[in-house]
């Protein structure tokens, strides 16, 4: 792994730079498919997943008997941790609901504004080598807590048929109303336009490789999506008190989720830089997906700074999807985050924790738009809307202000609204 020492802000952008490979033929297949889907519907969703998936599906829609038969086949002990996780995540999406607001600006103009949930919400889900069943709890649960009327949820099904059971056990646990057996970016466009079974929804969520990235971009003219994301990612900060082992192993979780993933460390040791690739190395050896691990490890890298400043600058400027602080007074330096989408603060707190059972969402912002984006959350799931009601003493008390400011913009219907209002209270 590349170790660089103290490297000039000058060349920071570089240091920041994520791993994006030339989507040229991958944007240009996704508008086909698209386009595809919006033109033939359940057919089109037949034929991908035939040649994509290689997978024959019939019905679309899993039955109720097919889920019930699916989530039976859970083991105990991983039902026990969905449940478990789901009463965090539930606890901390629940504390998050908005108080409405209410205020009179001034005697007689009450202003009001009210939060209200998404009606229909498309959730995609993929399959492959790592069902990521954790999502489903992430995105199905702050779905039916906002008050989101329909919840539906797509999922690749595989060659032999299977989807993974424990997605549909927690679809399930979090009351998502239909499941279909449809991925990729074909799924996407199925939520975004609707097909003769899927209906379209308000508004996409959840993560996906490079052909549901780009589906969610294109479709994002006509549905709204949850974030602009790409390739996951975690930047850790460590000092003296950070234990190697700890780091190396937070390093690891990030890079096995796949080969664009990005591992970046922070540290003010040249020792203990080395240190944690070595015990990266020998991490690596021990771990099943290790050729990978070892793909995603090739552009991570190490940077080694003097001053706690200086790293918590650099940090900032990477804006992490993870940031695990592993130093001394680690509050003192959270207190100073600008950009990171979930921050993970001292030794025992891994990145392994929000991405299941702690509470919080890891459905979070990537390649830098932590900048300006937030991680998914309960308002994720909801609209705000403003109310104002004016008396009659209120409209008059604000009449200058406004005809003043309409005239002045040339808008002179909009004083005209004001004005016949208000001459035909005088007469």
């Amino acid at each position: 792994m590349q170790i660089i020492i103290n490297p000039d802000k000058s060349v920071w952008d570089k240091m920041c730079e994520r791993n994006a490979p030339s989507d040229d033929k991958v944007i240009e297949s996704v508008r086909g498919i698209v386009a595809e889907v919006r033109h033939s519907g359940d057919e089109a969703l037949r034929r991908f997943a035939h040649d994509f998936d290689h997978a024959d599906i019939t019905d679309i829609e899993l039955s109720a008997e097919e889920r019930k038969q699916l989530a039976a086949k859970v083991t105990p002990q991983v039902r026990q941790a969905i449940d478990a996780a789901l009463v965090n995540i539930s606890a901390f999406h629940k504390a998050q609901m908005p108080e409405p607001v209410e205020v009179e600006t001034q005697p007689g103009v009450r202003c009001l504004q009210k939060a209200v949930p998404i009606q229909r919400v498309g959730l995609y889900i993929p399959g492959g080598r790592a069902p990521l069943f954790s999502t489903v709890l992430m995105l199905a649960a702050p779905a039916r807590i906002a008050g989101c009327k329909h919840v539906v949820l797509c999922t690749p099904q595989g060659a032999d048929g299977r989807i993974a059971p424990e997605i549909i056990y927690a679809a399930n646990a979090c009351g998502v109303d239909h499941i279909y057996r449809v991925g990729g970016a074909q799924a996407i466009a199925a939520m975004a336009y609707g097909t003769e079974s899927i209906a379209r929804v308000d508004k996409i969520f959840g993560p996906g490789n490079r052909f549901v990235t780009h589906a969610k971009q294109l479709v994002s003219t006509d549905t709204a999506i949850d974030m602009p994301a790409g390739p996951s990612e975690v930047l850790v900060m460590a000092d003296h008190t950070a234990k190697a082992s700890y780091v190396a192993a937070d390093m690891l979780s990030q890079a096995e989720h796949g080969p664009d993933s990005q591992a970046i460390l922070v540290c003010q040791s040249e020792d203990f830089a080395h240190e944690v690739a070595a015990e990266v190395e020998r991490q690596t050896a021990l771990l099943p997906r290790k050729e990978l691990v070892e793909q995603s490890l090739s552009h991570s890298r190490i940077l080694v700074f003097a001053h706690r400043g200086t790293m918590l600058d650099f940090s900032n400027a990477y804006a992490p999807e993870h940031l695990i602080i592993s130093m001394d007074n680690p509050w003192d330096i959270a207190a100073n985050v600008t950009a990171a989408g979930s921050v993970f603060v001292g030794n025992y707190s891994p990145e392994s924790a929000g991405d299941y059972a702690s509470g919080t969402n890891h459905t979070l912002p990537t390649s830098g738009w932590a900048r300006s984006y937030s991680g998914v959350n309960i308002d994720s799931f909801m609209r705000k809307i403003t109310f104002q009601t004016l008396t009659q003493q209120g409209l008059q008390s604000l009449a200058g202000t406004i005809v003043t400011m309409a005239e002045a913009e040339g808008l002179h219907a909009h004083a005209q609204a004001v004005n016949v209002r208000i001459n035909d209270s005088a007469n």
